[in-house]
């Protein structure tokens, strides 16, 4: 991790590039389509709304899962903390729900970063797929996996382990 965090600092990695740490290795980004980007900004918004105070939302920011993983999920739904993670990124334990919204990263979320989620401990994840119109919801992580695994097609709710009054519908996350 400090290395990752060097390549950085000594100008080795260009300050503008899309990276993240993804078990060791440093991955590029791809870029972020319009859809993509108003999927993020729309539900950054909508849950802001929905759950005011109860948590800090991270948006496409750094989470360190481990000395080797430092993902950017494009939500995290982090616990209340009185200095807004400024001492430091949030950890595993602070996570309440990740979210990876897919357009051309499906397989990338699904088969390298979600399994890095499930080892790490994080409790929930859900993968919105904008091209199938629906919503992975993993829960409970095992190993490199999650016990819980469904699909929320569009005319489904959604609602969170952590705030189950909170709820959304599939369809306004894949407009």
């Amino acid at each position: 991790m400090a290395d990752y965090h060097r390549l950085a600092e000594t100008g080795l990695l260009d300050p503008d590039a899309r990276v993240e740490l993804l078990d060791g290795q440093v991955v590029d980004m791809s870029p972020i389509g319009s859809r993509h980007a108003g999927t993020v900004k729309w539900l950054s918004r909508r849950l802001a709304t929905l759950l005011g105070e109860r948590a800090i939302l991270g948006v496409q920011d750094p989470v360190v899962l481990d000395e080797y993983s430092e993902p950017e999920p494009d939500i995290a739904v982090l616990e209340p903390r009185a200095d807004f993670y400024r001492e430091g990124h949030p950890r595993p334990s602070d996570v309440l729900l990740i979210v990876e919204v897919a357009e051309t990263t499906l397989e990338k979320d699904r088969d390298i970063k979600l399994p890095l989620y499930a080892r790490s401990g994080i409790r929930e994840v859900w993968i919105v797929d904008l091209n199938a119109d629906r919503v992975e919801v993993y829960r409970e992580p095992r190993a490199d996996d999650y016990e819980s695994h469904a699909i929320r097609m569009r005319t489904d709710a959604l609602t969170m382990l952590a705030f189950p009054d909170v709820s959304l519908r599939v369809e306004e996350l894949v407009q």
